[in-house]
C-alpha cells in the first residue's frame, strides 16, 4: 500500500453532459449547482478545476445561469478552470465552455455554433385545407403570438428575429468577455451559428489547444494528480436499461419541438 497515496493533488472533473434544458434529468441550475459547489470546494486546494463538456447545447437562460455561477465562485475562490470539450461542445454547449479560464479540445470535436434558434410549425394551411375551424380567443393584441394553427403575422416575424438577434447579441458579448484578444478571426466567421472542427477553432481562437482531460490533468496538476469526476447520479427507472444512443435521440427530439429561443 502506498501510504503516500492521498498526497497525490487531487483535481475535480466536473461532467457537463447531455442537453441543456431545465427538465429534469438534463443540464440545468437546479440539478448542477450541490455539483458545482462542490467542485469548487475540493478545488481549494489545487486551485484548479476541470469542466469536462459534451453538450449540443440547449436553453439559453440555463446556459447562461451555469456560466454566471462557475465564473462567480472561480472569482470568489481565486480557482483556475479548464473546460476540455470531448465530441461536442457548440452552441450552449460552447457558452458553458466560456466560463473556464481555457479551451481545449480534440482536433475532430464539433466547436462554435455561436448563435440562437427558435422554430415551430405553420398549420393554418393544413387545417384550411381540412375545413378544420380554428375557435381561440385571447385578451391582448399579440397573446397568440406566432401561434401554429393561424397565419403567420409579418409583425410576428419581425418582434421573434428582433429577439434572436437581441439574444444573439448577448452570446457574442460573453465570448468577447472571455476570450477576449484570443479571438483570431472577424466575426463573420465566428459568430454566424455555424459549428466547426476543433482544428478550425484554435485557429480561429476558439479554444486554446488540444487535449482531453486526462493531459489537461497532467498539464497542470501534474503527472500524479487524480481526478476527482463530479456528475449526476444515474438514472432509474426504465431510461436505464435504454442504449445511451437511443435515449440521446429521444432527447434531440424533444428538445427540437421547443419554441423557446435556445442555443442549440
Amino acid at each position: 500500500m502506498n501510504i503516500f497515496f492521498w498526497r497525490r493533488t487531487r483535481i475535480p472533473v466536473i461532467a457537463l453532459r447531455g442537453i441543456i434544458a431545465a427538465r429534469a434529468g438534463m443540464i440545468n441550475i437546479d440539478g448542477y449547482r450541490d455539483i458545482i459547489e462542490r467542485g469548487f470546494a475540493l478545488a481549494k486546494k489545487s486551485k484548479f478545476l476541470v469542466l469536462a463538456i459534451e453538450s449540443p447545447g440547449g436553453s439559453a437562460v440555463q446556459s447562461d445561469l451555469i456560466g454566471q455561477l462557475i465564473r462567480k465562485l472561480a472569482d470568489q475562490n481565486d480557482i483556475k478552470i479548464a473546460a476540455v470539450i470531448g465530441d461536442v461542445g457548440a452552441s450552449g454547449g460552447y457558452w458553458l465552455a466560456c466560463a473556464a479560464d481555457e479551451i481545449y479540445a480534440n482536433r475532430l470535436s464539433i466547436v462554435g455554433s455561436i448563435g440562437v434558434i427558435t422554430g415551430g410549425f405553420g398549420l393554418d394551411k393544413f387545417i384550411a385545407r381540412y375545413e378544420i375551424e380554428r375557435r381561440l380567443f385571447t385578451a391582448g393584441e399579440n397573446k397568440a403570438r406566432m401561434e401554429m394553427f393561424s397565419p403567420l403575422r409579418p409583425q410576428d416575424e419581425a418582434f421573434t428575429k428582433a429577439l434572436l438577434g437581441q439574444a444573439h447579441e448577448m452570446f457574442k458579448d460573453w465570448v468577447r468577455t472571455r476570450r477576449g484578444a484570443k479571438l483570431t478571426a472577424p466575426d463573420e466567421a465566428v459568430f454566424d451559428g455555424g459549428y466547426m472542427l476543433g482544428a478550425s477553432a484554435k485557429e480561429r481562437g476558439l479554444i486554446d489547444g488540444f487535449g482531453d482531460v486526462q493531459s489537461v490533468i497532467k498539464q497542470f496538476g501534474g503527472a500524479k494528480a487524480k481526478m476527482v469526476w463530479l456528475k449526476p447520479k444515474a438514472p432509474r427507472g426504465l431510461l436505464r436499461f435504454l442504449p445511451r444512443a437511443a435515449v440521446a435521440a429521444v432527447l434531440d427530439e424533444v428538445e427540437a419541438r421547443i419554441s423557446a429561443p435556445g442555443l442549440r
